[in-house]
């Protein structure tokens, strides 16, 4: 197969592209997300007659949000759309006219690092994505394994915490609670709170309250030495490092890839979820440690995957 579209479904935007074999971007075009989920659907069928019309493409693949089914047609939960058990494949081919794959978006995105990004070279890898929740993907065997269901790598709700923190899934104390953006934020808020006098750069780049901090304002006042925005990644970390200690005694992957927004802090990030993954190592001294490595293609990865997804049918 050639040429397929890939689509990756936003909370406030829908891209899709056209991708070619070697996972390249021939074109792109980006909608504005409706508010209703049959206008979704709509909109995602616009997408791709507008990206398909200079070229000849052969399947699409729709990333999405949620719980798809293993047939890879139906879109059984999406908390952001209020799709329940959706029939997106078969509404999406009746205005498109091209066989269309349906993948949990972060699957998808977890089969684009494999394919074209920080996975080459691997057979068995894990993938997680850092956002304001935490996803993932399992490759094992070099195939993207979706269990039985095909609700597999719902990483973000293993409860970690037992009666912990209430998460938007209902439960308590899941892994995403302690181990995202929102997280991150959460933690140097309350530090800021408790130790104004070692935040004073971090309260300068918002209004100067521990409720005005921001995402952005903990990334740039860490870089500069605050020491609550720097200890405030080191706690993300540690979370986010045990976790994947636990995934390697689950998967024994060769390597973990790190995607979502919070990656593109690079090392700042990086380097001490590494130290956390091989603090938390089950026998760490002992066995080999699967390498810990950044994402590589950034937003795209979604798309591309998803375009793959399609191609391999």
């Amino acid at each position: 197969m050639g040429l397929t579209i890939g689509v990756d479904i936003g909370g406030t935007k829908i891209a899709a592209g056209v991708v070619d074999e070697e996972g390249s971007i021939l074109a792109t075009c980006k909608v504005p997300t409706p508010n209703t989920p049959e206008g979704v659907i709509d909109a995602i069928a616009d997408a791709v007659r507008t990206v398909s019309a200079d070229h000849d493409v052969e399947a699409v693949g729709i990333g999405a949000a949620g719980y798809v089914d293993d047939k890879r047609a139906t879109v059984l939960f999406a908390p952001n759309i209020n799709w329940r058990h959706e029939a997106l494949k078969d509404k999406v081919e009746q205005r498109v006219g091209l066989p269309v794959v349906v993948e949990n978006d972060a699957n998808a995105a977890a089969w684009g690092e494999y394919r074209f990004g920080a996975g080459q070279g691997h057979d068995d890898v894990i993938c997680i994505t850092l956002g304001t929740g935490l996803g993932g993907g399992i490759i094992i065997g070099n195939k993207l394994r979706r269990g039985r269901f095909g609700v597999a790598a719902e990483f973000g709700h293993i409860r970690t915490v037992p009666d912990g923190l209430l998460c938007g899934c209902g439960s308590q104390g899941c892994w995403e609670q302690y181990a995202s953006g929102r997280a991150l934020v959460r933690y140097a808020k309350q530090r800021a709170q408790a130790t104004p006098g070692n935040a004073e750069i971090l309260l300068g780049l918002g209004d100067g309250t521990p409720e005005g901090i921001e995402g952005k304002h903990i990334s740039e006042a860490a870089r500069q030495g605050d020491p609550v925005a720097i200890d405030s990644f080191r706690e993300l970390a540690r979370w986010v490092g045990s976790g994947l200690a636990d995934l390697a005694s689950l998967f024994d992957p060769s390597a973990f890839i790190v995607g979502g927004g919070l990656s593109d802090e690079g090392d700042l990030v990086l380097d001490p979820i590494r130290k956390s993954f091989r603090r938390w190592l089950v026998g760490g001294q002992w066995r080999p440690h699967a390498q810990v490595l950044a994402a590589q293609l950034g937003g795209k990865a979604g798309l591309v995957g998803a375009a793959d997804l399609a191609r391999q049918g």
